[in-house]
């Protein structure tokens, strides 16, 4: 769900830097250095599945995994997307270096949504089922938060792109389907095995950060 260079125009792509830089800052906050090596696992997993394409027409799918980054990273799961999208561009040439910006809020902000939606799972009585109910749900919103992103900078750029951002969109609905069921048992599994992995999670009556 990469945005390549040469697609978007100035406009665009001046907002997706400044946005960038805003939601950068404000999710890099008090971070601490322990949080650097889950992180990095974690940024490393994103990078890796990211890069490997399906073509589709006029288009291509992947894996996204943003919203398995949501709901392990939590609030970091921004800069860590970010950082991911611009190594893929300066090393492999993947999307592109003027894209960053705007890919980054595309994914990284999908990673966001799918956090806030993780998080809507303490309102409910804990159960084995909840994890990966919410792991799938924060996963898929994930994905469509960020086709909505997609599709929003195509028509912005020139009313030709409006076909090609549905087409982009109707793409990109079995991988809603695939990321909610992977990320959903990749939740329920993380759990039972390693609960502090996940974002948010309360224990002795505390909440993990972040």
């Amino acid at each position: 769900m990469h945005i390549s260079d040469g697609i978007l125009s100035a406009p665009v792509l001046t907002a997706g830097f400044v946005g960038t830089a805003i939601l950068a800052g404000v999710t890099l906050r008090k971070m601490d250095m322990e949080e650097i090596p889950k992180i990095s696992v974690i940024t490393a997993a994103f990078f890796v599945a990211s890069l490997i394409h399906i073509p589709l027409g006029v288009t291509s799918v992947h894996l996204i995994l943003n919203g398995l980054v949501g709901i392990t990273l939590g609030l970091r799961s921004f800069p860590a997307i970010m950082l991911a999208v611009a190594l893929q561009a300066l090393l492999f040439g993947h999307g592109g270096v003027t894209v960053i910006g705007v890919n980054s809020i595309m994914l990284g902000g999908g990673g966001l949504v799918a956090y806030f939606i993780w998080q809507l799972r303490h309102r409910f009585p804990s159960g084995p089922k909840r994890e990966p109910i919410f792991g799938g749900i924060a996963a898929t919103l994930s994905v469509v938060s960020s086709g909505i992103v997609l599709a929003l900078a195509l028509v912005t750029t020139g009313e030709e792109f409006k076909a090609t951002a549905g087409y982009a969109l109707l793409a990109h609905v079995p991988i809603m389907i695939i990321e909610g069921i992977v990320v959903g048992a990749c939740a329920g599994f993380l759990a039972k095995v390693k609960p502090e992995i996940l974002a948010g999670q309360i224990q002795t009556g505390k909440r993990n950060a972040p």
